[in-house]
C-alpha cells in the first residue's frame, strides 16, 4: 500500500507525466531530492510503468473502435497461452482483458474504418482455439483515460 504522500504524487503524475521534479515537489511541498527518491522508488516498485503521450485516435485516422469478446473453444492453460501470445503481436489491438461472463476475453480495437476492421477480424479469426466472437462497435467515447483514484 502507498501513503498519503506517494499518492499525492501519483495523482500528480497521472494529470500531467511530464511535471518537473521541481514542479511536482513544489505541489507536494517537499524539497526536490525526496520527491525524485520517492519517485524513482516508485518507478523501481513498478507502482509507476511508464510515461506517455495521450494521442486523440480520430487525428490519428483511428475513426473506429471496436469492442470484441473471444471465447474459446479449451480452457487448458495452453489454449490461453497461445492465444494470448498470438493477440499481443496485433498492432490494432489495443487492449486485451481476460474476463469472466460469457466470454473469456475483451479486446479492444481502434482502426480507420469497417473496412480495416474486417482486415483485424480475419486476423483475430485465424487465432488459435477461437471458438465464438461478438463484436460491439463504440458510437463514442463517453469517458476515456481517467486517472486511477488514489
Amino acid at each position: 500500500m502507498i501513503n498519503k504522500t506517494d499518492a499525492e504524487i501519483l495523482k500528480r503524475l497521472q494529470q500531467d507525466g511530464r511535471l518537473s521534479n521541481v514542479e511536482l515537489a513544489e505541489g507536494i511541498n517537499l524539497s526536490p531530492s525526496p520527491c525524485l527518491r520517492r519517485v524513482k522508488n516508485l518507478e523501481s516498485e513498478g507502482v509507476i510503468t511508464g510515461y506517455s503521450a495521450v494521442i486523440d485516435r480520430e487525428k490519428v485516422g483511428y475513426g473506429m473502435t471496436v469492442f470484441v469478446d473471444v471465447s474459446l473453444e479449451s480452457h487448458k492453460e495452453f489454449a490461453s497461452a497461445e492465444f494470448e501470445a498470438s493477440v499481443v503481436v496485433l498492432e490494432n489491438v489495443i487492449h486485451c482483458h481476460e474476463v469472466s461472463g460469457v466470454s473469456d476475453y475483451r479486446l479492444e480495437i481502434v482502426v480507420q474504418d469497417l473496412k480495416g476492421y474486417e482486415v483485424v477480424l480475419k486476423q483475430i479469426q485465424q487465432l488459435p482455439y477461437i471458438k465464438d466472437i461478438q463484436s460491439n462497435f463504440a458510437i463514442r467515447t463517453v469517458k476515456s483515460g481517467a486517472p486511477i483514484p488514489l
